[in-house]
């Protein structure tokens, strides 16, 4: 019988917060993790957004397709969420375009969220240099987007005295790199720390700043923040081609994909395949674009003048008048996007009947590594995407911060100064009732050749993450392992840290492809093909960590490539959280649906109505997320949000259904048919034979003796 341990730690939303790395007590919530509404970005309740772009991306389309953007960031990962966000301080015209059917789907979602401190980063290196200056940006980041930020510690321990010298070293390199407060604990104080180690460990690497994320938590909040404060989106948007043209800006060729299955029910319904609504949009884009580009206005004014339907001293009078109607389609657009929307009518029971039941086997949603490479689950390939449309958008400058794609994207501007070794990380997610096992991130001594090694690490919400393996694509035999050797790596290697977690409690897999280049480090820097095509490229771990410090090293680099940045007068910094805080099911009710459902208007109704069991999300946070300012047209986006979906029964349609409940309340909030919402594809990166592992024994038989094969 392994022994107990009798400490509970913390898990955020659950009688409290992490907020600006500390912990904060459910009482003490109000006017801090939650703020008074009007004084946030994107707290006022709204129309949801267009399909798959944001509100003022609609908007500035329809005015005017001509548009030359200041600057154009390719890809919406962690690194390019935090430049856009950084450029929404500054008055420019700025658009985030990203390839997958939502930001944070490539490498960003395929993460353990360690906002590492840098004391195993070579010094002199692009990482050192960024990694702890970014780590100590997080308390603030948090502060004001309220993503959650834990600043757990982390330690690097050793089972021997040669590996103590291997501490050593690592402190050493820390304080080359200026990491602070690192120090090395002996065994005594060490299980104090973490009475759940290996009893082999006689010491470890202490770095108290250290810290963990939820990373597509953290990439969606700067994300709605940018957007919020100006930033243009649209996803699903691929870059096929750029040029530059005769008058010195970029020209960005984009195919706008949809899901085979959403054009399919759209041409049977008789709706645009684009996701626009017919009649209404277009009339708005005629008024739109008559009105708003003031030199067409002009040149009609004239021509009525000329033909004397116009008096002349009236057509200063009409240009006001046309300007106010440009005014008041502008706002149409941005409170009432894509069409007509029928919000908060329809009863949510009669919808969930007509959902299509969750997937949880099969190979349908499986994810190759080139998918992996522009979205993974979210990919076009994977979501058997239709072009849908072919889009061409003009910049001044360029920043590429596609990850794993990156290399071809420059490859487009003539570049083949780099190119991407892509690494796979493959994960074990663990039950919530193991994540007390381990509060601090724990790592062995590092590999000489493939780095930090695995982890035992309690997320941000609880759980206990096991992993990454580090299998390079250009490596057969890493390539090719088979799902069960890898769980057998990670659950053994992990079993050597921490031996008594219960590897049958696992619910989930997945993986993420890092994008290592072929300089050995980051580059951030401009093209040398063109000093306004910014790479941020290569960008690996501790990625992450470095985001915020790498970001404003970008705005420098656009200073000093000529771009004026004035700044944004109306920036608001603060974001407003989705999720709530709760204790228990105290002030909650669950129950079939139909039974606590609201009408779409009653958030009192809505704040008690549990979604998802598991998770204990409610039908007002599901409505949050939808009524903030980026797309979401899937179940997986509201995942990603609200963790609906994601806890011990992964949505199964036999316990509470809520992936099906999900759905219906975007099928509601976006006035759209269930078969127009998105579901979660399986199995996307897992190595698991099933979704709902809970309640497969020899699966679960499986991994246990996987992690006792030494």
């Amino acid at each position: 019988m392994p022994p107990k341990f009798d400490r509970k730690l913390n898990q955020h939303g659950v009688k409290g917060v992490y907020y600006g790395g500390e912990w904060v007590d459910l009482e003490d919530c109000a006017g801090t993790f939650q703020p008074d509404s009007s004084k946030c970005s994107g707290c006022p309740t709204r129309a949801t957004c267009p399909r798959s772009q944001s509100r003022n991306a609609a908007a500035s389309t329809l005015a005017n397709k001509d548009t030359v953007y200041d600057v154009i960031i390719i890809g919406a990962g962690c690194i390019g969420t935090s430049i856009a966000r950084e450029l929404s301080r500054y008055s420019l015209k700025t658009l985030l375009v990203e390839s997958a059917d939502d930001v944070s789907q490539g490498a960003t979602k395929g993460n353990s969220g360690i906002v590492h401190a840098g004391y195993d980063d070579k010094p002199g290196s692009v990482r050192a240099k960024f990694c702890w200056p970014g780590n100590q940006m997080f308390p603030q980041l948090d502060r004001e987007l309220r993503f959650g930020y834990q600043k757990n510690g982390s330690l690097v321990v050793a089972t021997s005295t040669k590996e103590l010298e291997v501490l050593e070293e690592l402190m050493e390199r820390g304080n080359i790199n200026g990491v602070k407060n690192l120090r090395i604990i002996q065994k005594e104080e060490l299980f104090q720390m973490e009475p759940a180690l290996n009893p082999d460990c006689i010491a470890a690497l202490y770095a108290p700043d250290a810290g963990n994320v939820i990373p597509y938590e953290f990439a969606i909040a700067l994300a709605e923040n940018a957007v919020d404060n100006g930033v243009e989106l649209r996803i699903r948007r691929e870059v096929t081609a750029i040029a530059k043209g005769k008058d010195g800006c970029f020209e960005v060729d984009l195919r706008h994909w949809e899901p085979q299955d959403y054009v399919d029910v759209r041409k049977k319904m008789g709706k645009s395949i684009d996701g626009t609504e017919s009649k209404e949009i277009s009339l708005l884009s005629l008024v739109m674009r008559l009105c708003v580009s003031f030199p067409a206005s002009i040149v009609v004014m004239e021509g009525l003048v000329r033909f004397g339907l116009l008096e002349p001293s009236s057509k200063d009078d009409t240009k006001m008048v046309m300007t106010i109607v440009a005014f008041i389609s502008t706002a149409l657009v941005l409170f009432l996007p894509g069409g007509k929307r029928h919000r908060g009518t329809s009863v949510l029971k009669d919808i969930v009947a007509k959902c299509p039941p969750p997937v949880g086997s099969g190979d349908d949603g499986k994810v190759t590594l080139k998918d992996m490479f522009q979205g993974g689950s979210g990919s076009k390939t994977v979501q058997h995407g239709a072009t849908v449309a072919l889009e061409s958008v003009k910049a001044k400058y360029v920043i590429n911060c596609a990850g794993s794609y990156s290399d071809q994207i420059a490859r487009m501007i003539g570049d083949d100064s780099f190119y991407i070794k892509p690494r796979l990380g493959d994960y074990i997610l663990l039950n919530r009732n193991q994540g007390h096992l381990a509060h601090s991130t724990i790592f062995p001594c590092p590999d000489p050749v493939l780095g930090k090694g695995v982890l035992v690490q309690q997320t941000l919400w609880g759980n206990l993450i096991l992993g990454p393996t580090a299998r390079d694509m250009h490596n057969k035999e890493t390539r090719d392992m088979s799902n069960e050797s890898i769980q057998e790596y990670i659950l053994s290697k992990c079993k050597q840290l921490c031996p008594y977690f219960d590897a049958k409690e696992a619910i989930h897999g997945f993986c993420g492809a890092r994008s290592k280049s072929s300089r050995g480090d980051w580059i951030i820097e401009p093209s040398s093909k063109d000093a306004n095509f910014i790479h941020v490229a290569g960008i690996d771990s501790p990625g992450l960590a470095g985001s915020p410090a790498i970001s404003l090293y970008v705005v420098e680099l656009m200073q000093k490539a000529g771009l004026k940045m004035p700044p944004n007068i109306n920036f608001n910094p603060n974001r407003a959280p989705i999720i709530t805080p709760k204790v228990g099911l105290r002030g909650l009710k669950m129950g079939p649906p139909g039974k606590n459902d609201s009408d779409g208007k009653d958030e009192a109704t809505m704040a008690k109505n549990v979604i998802c069991k598991c998770e204990k999300v409610t039908e007002l946070e599901v409505v949050r997320a939808l009524r903030r300012s980026l797309p979401i047209d899937s179940t997986q986006g509201i995942r990603k949000r609200t963790r609906a979906g994601m806890g011990h029964c992964q949505g199964d349609a036999e316990n509470y259904d809520c992936e099906c409940r999900v759905r219906a309340i975007i099928s509601r909030e976006n006035g759209v048919s269930p078969e127009e919402v998105g579901g979660r594809p399986w199995p996307a990166t897992s190595t698991l034979s099933q979704r709902w592992v809970y309640k497969d024994d020899m699966q679960k038989e499986g991994l246990e003796k996987r992690m006792n094969n030494n």
